[in-house]
């Protein structure tokens, strides 16, 4: 794993931090991206680098093209490479879809759908002829109605269909392009919801694994399709929520 590097996307905490903290065990120097929390990113880098890994900290507002070539000509300049995507960064506005505006709309796809093209774009560029690994992270709001979730739920959607255009049209690079797709886990991302309460109480008591999702269950999935042993997987949605979907 020598001199391998991971960029995660809004790595500064929650999944995006446990993932990037997970990639830094496995080897992996880091690029810490963030848009907003410096200090909580600089936080994650410390924790990576006393791990023995290095880790770069790199803000870039992922929905803007511009901040992303910036963000990619950074990466090559100290690391000269890239193995690992991990698409994770995302945001959205949480109104009834008729109550949405055009920027609410613009500002979520760009960040959650748009972000993962041009990422995408760049990050080829980098990996090696060996090839390399692109993993986003989506929400079962593509394939099921959530209460204000439409901004969200529609992007995630197109960010699962992009998903599948990229593992075929990468493949001949020999880079594996997959999503993973969790139920309701308790973040600090989950606290912007107006009906948080409802969401963890469902998946307390509906999941048919008998518990609600956790952050480590999502990190293991993305770690797996990381790995050789999942090169076969490509284009998929893998949905890790304990069964949660399967029920009305």
């Amino acid at each position: 794993m020598t001199n391998k590097v991971a960029l995660v996307t809004g790595s500064s905490r929650g999944v995006g931090k446990a993932i990037a903290l997970a990639l830094a065990e496995k080897g992996y120097d880091i690029v810490v991206n963030y848009a907003r929390s410096k200090q909580a990113a600089l936080d994650t880098a410390a924790e990576i680098e006393q791990l023995g890994r290095k880790a770069i900290v790199v803000r870039a507002n992922v929905g803007d093209v511009d901040k992303i070539k910036k963000m990619f000509e950074e990466i090559k300049e100290q690391f000269g490479r890239l193995d690992v995507f991990i698409n994770n960064a995302a945001s959205g506005v949480l109104r009834p879809a008729m109550e949405l505006e055009e920027s609410h709309w613009n500002w979520t796809m760009n960040i959650n759908s748009k972000a993962l093209l041009f990422c995408a774009q760049e990050a080829t560029k980098m990996m090696p002829e060996s090839g390399g690994k692109i993993v986003s992270i989506s929400s079962l709001g593509s394939i099921r109605y959530l209460d204000n979730y439409t901004t969200v739920g529609v992007s995630k959607a197109a960010l699962e269909a992009l998903t599948r255009y990229l593992a075929v049209e990468l493949a001949p690079k020999n880079i594996v392009v997959n999503a993973v797709s969790g139920g309701a886990v308790d973040t600090d991302a989950l606290k912007h919801f107006p009906n948080r309460e409802e969401l963890l109480e469902d998946a307390r008591s509906k999941t048919p694994a008998g518990r609600m999702v956790e952050i480590d269950d999502l990190v293991k999935t993305v770690l797996f399709l990381v790995s050789e042993d999942s090169s076969m997987i490509r284009g998929q949605t893998i949905i890790v929520d304990g069964g949660r979907s399967l029920l009305v």
